[in-house]
């Protein structure tokens, strides 16, 4: 993880443990500097046409796939992703891109309402101005790719404060769209977090888009709440899943426990607790152990690794407390559970059953590879243990029969509720959380529409 070092940022490859570089914060002439760019840049970009600014967004995006090689092995010795996994962000964002660059022309048109002869009723939509990405580093590109993108491609200019983890994604957004005709509409910045806090307060920022904690989340809808500007917030999440007595059990263990480690569990919408139909219960759990045992721990620049180290030290300590709490309150740890010996922040893949909803580890964000399960005797049982969370960002009803999968998506207090997959977005979807899990949507045209401001059109005709 990063430390500060006076006027640098260090950052440290959570594999190797070795510094691999520094970069210096921005000093408060330089965040001056920028910020007045990017008013003006903003000032002329919103005057151009939408098909123009579309063409220049698609154009400056071809950065990622000329160099997605570079881009991708950087994602990996930053956060310890696995190569192969980085290069599937790389390809993730090319295409969440092109949708977006589709929709825009939709999402951004004017509405024309229907009105009494020689009235005129529209809905205009207008970029809010300068707003301010603070982006998280478990998917350094997706996570400020859902704001960036459509933020530019609706008139707006972006500050993009990346995660000091990921410092270097922030310079590979600002180097591609530094290609626009309009110089400084995408500028990063590197700031201690304190500062990067007090920036909301500045009146050059006039929106706010946060991923990542619930308490950093507080912070920021607070500054921003002190302005009265808006603000996105996407935080933690607890995402639970049930394998229904009627479920493809092979299917789902083998899909619930990708969705548990993929990127090391470091997902908001990662799978974190599971409750099992108690007629599938053994079984279940016995496939869980045998999909878990194909995970590769290892060097994540190698090919062959699948589970990377966690990118943060102190993750660490999280899991190592949510199963000793687990245990303590009787679950049984039956694959792995603990820090393995040897270099890099890695922690094994991990089966805990029968924990009961009160432990930690089925009401605390892990962010790690951890699956804990309980057994449940019903549907309604599964449906109150799943809800009964602080957090509401996604769900997932592993079963055959559509109509109990109805059944669930109207009861369950989540943004996003599936059947049969889970931890993937769709951007023709909102990106949305219940609960704590955060406020407003990305991705899909209400995406768009939280990046602007609704401008109501009401006109009559001269007599």
């Amino acid at each position: 993880m990063p430390r500060e070092l006076e006027s640098v940022l260090r950052v440290v490859n959570p594999f190797t443990g070795d510094a691999t570089f520094d970069v210096p914060f921005d000093s408060p002439a330089e965040v001056d500097r920028k910020l007045d760019r990017a008013r003006s840049a903003q000032r002329r970009w919103q005057a151009l046409p939408l098909d123009r600014r579309t063409q220049q967004v698609a154009s400056a995006l071809e950065y990622f796939r000329t160099n997605g090689s570079q881009v991708a092995r950087d994602i990996t010795v930053q956060m310890g992703k696995p190569i192969q996994q980085s290069r599937r962000e790389v390809d993730t964002l090319l295409g969440r891109a092109d949708h977006m660059l589709v929709l825009a022309k939709y999402a951004l048109a004017h509405e024309t309402l229907p009105s009494a002869p020689g009235i005129t009723l529209r809905i205009e939509h207008r970029p809010h101005g300068v707003v301010l990405d603070i982006a998280a580093w478990n998917y350094p590109l997706l996570v400020p790719g859902n704001v960036v993108i459509p933020a530019l491609l609706a008139g707006n200019a972006v500050i993009l404060k990346h995660s000091p983890l990921t410092p270097s994604c922030g310079v590979h957004f600002e180097r591609a769209f530094s290609s626009l005709s309009v110089p400084g509409l995408l500028q990063h910045l590197v700031l201690e977090n304190e500062r990067a806090e007090k920036l909301i307060d500045d009146p050059r920022i006039d929106y706010v888009s946060f991923t990542g904690s619930v308490a950093t989340g507080r912070k920021v809808y607070a500054a921003a709440a002190r302005r009265l500007i808006d603000a996105g917030l996407e935080l933690g999440g607890k995402d639970p899943a049930y394998v229904a007595e009627d479920a493809d059990v092979d299917f789902a263990a083998e899909n619930i426990v990708e969705g548990a480690c993929y990127n090391a569990g470091q997902s908001c919408c990662a799978v974190e607790r599971v409750y099992v139909h108690e007629k599938v219960y053994e079984e279940f759990l016995e496939r869980a152990r045998s999909t878990m045992k194909a995970y590769r721990l290892g060097d994540p620049l190698d090919d062959r690794t699948t589970l990377g180290p966690l990118a943060r030290r102190e993750t660490i300590a999280t899991l190592e407390k949510q199963i000793e709490d687990a245990v303590a309150r009787g679950a049984t740890v039956t694959y792995r559970g603990k820090r393995p010996p040897g270099k890099g922040q890695f922690f094994e893949p991990t089966i805990l059953a029968g924990v009961p909803n009160d432990a930690l580890a089925m009401q605390e964000e892990s962010f790690g590879p951890v699956l804990p399960v309980a057994i449940v005797a019903s549907d309604d049982e599964a449906i109150a243990k799943m809800n009964d969370s602080r957090y509401g960002l996604t769900a997932s009803v592993w079963t055959r029969a559509t109509a109990r999968a109805e059944s669930f998506a109207a009861s369950l207090e989540a943004g996003t509720v599936y059947q049969n997959r889970c931890d993937v977005l769709d951007p023709a979807l909102p990106w949305t959380g219940w609960k704590q899990s955060g406020i407003g949507s990305s991705l899909s045209r209400y995406g768009f529409h939280q990046l602007t401001k609704r401008k109501s059109i009401h006109f009559r005709a001269g007599s």
